[in-house]
């Protein structure tokens, strides 16, 4: 357990690092390296994450058949709800945001309609929030 939390701290800190690196030396770095290195963070992440799924979903069980109560797991799905949402949140907000100001910048008209869509893209990180709200409120 000690060894996967010692190296996904690893892989954060090697993420922050380049990206201070990159900042610090004003790089301008073409799509290809960027692809890159998220590909080197992925393949540095996935197997952690495959490692703490294998070490801790044992735990979790045998500490279900000696009688305790799985919270954790409650907690676990609670944390995905809100993240997986805000994830997506992001993503949409991103897209509809820089489609919305080339909009706006051809017509103004349009503001108040763009900011409609913006707004449902930002519910959907609300409903993720609801979800786990629900979920914490059953544990």
């Amino acid at each position: 357990m000690k060894f996967i939390l010692v190296l996904s701290l690893m892989v954060v800190i090697g993420t922050v690092v380049t990206g201070i690196y990159l900042m610090k030396n004003e790089a301008v770095i073409n799509k290809r390296k960027l692809k890159g290195i998220l590909r080197m963070n992925i393949i540095a992440y996935v197997p952690l994450l495959i490692g703490a799924i294998i070490f801790l979903v044992p735990n979790v069980s045998y500490a279900l058949e000696e009688g305790t109560s799985a919270t954790g797991l409650g907690f676990i799905a609670a944390a995905l709800s809100t993240g997986m949402a805000t994830i997506g949140a992001g993503y949409a907000v991103g897209a509809v945001g820089s489609s919305a100001l080339g909009a706006v910048s051809e017509d103004q008209k349009i503001l108040g309609k763009t900011l409609i869509f913006v707004g449902l893209a930002e519910g959907i990180a609300i409903y993720g929030l609801i979800i786990s709200i629900l979920i914490l409120g059953r544990l």
